[in-house]
């Protein structure tokens, strides 16, 4: 399977809000079996967005890398079985 090419972010903690170095982006709520479905979303010309499904208010910080989140351990890693 090949890797995302588009960050995905899980709010297992439960975070109002979390911070994000990227504006595109796909939402997953939390991990497996907390999840929704997996949507896209793009903030376009603003610095935040909500996730319509589980409410979790994005920030963009230009600041952060793709890969990092704030508070850290939001990004969505796909466990693959071996």
């Amino acid at each position: 399977m090949a890797g995302h090419s588009i960050p995905h972010f899980q709010n297992d903690g439960g975070h109002r809000v979390i911070e994000i170095g990227v504006k595109e982006f796909m939402c997953v709520g939390a991990s497996v079996p907390f999840d929704h479905p997996h949507i896209f979303i793009d903030m376009g010309d603003d610095n935040e967005k909500v996730c319509s499904y589980c409410s979790t208010l994005y920030r963009y910080n230009p600041k952060l890398k793709a890969s990092q989140t704030e508070p850290a351990g939001c990004i969505f890693t796909n466990q693959v079985a071996a």
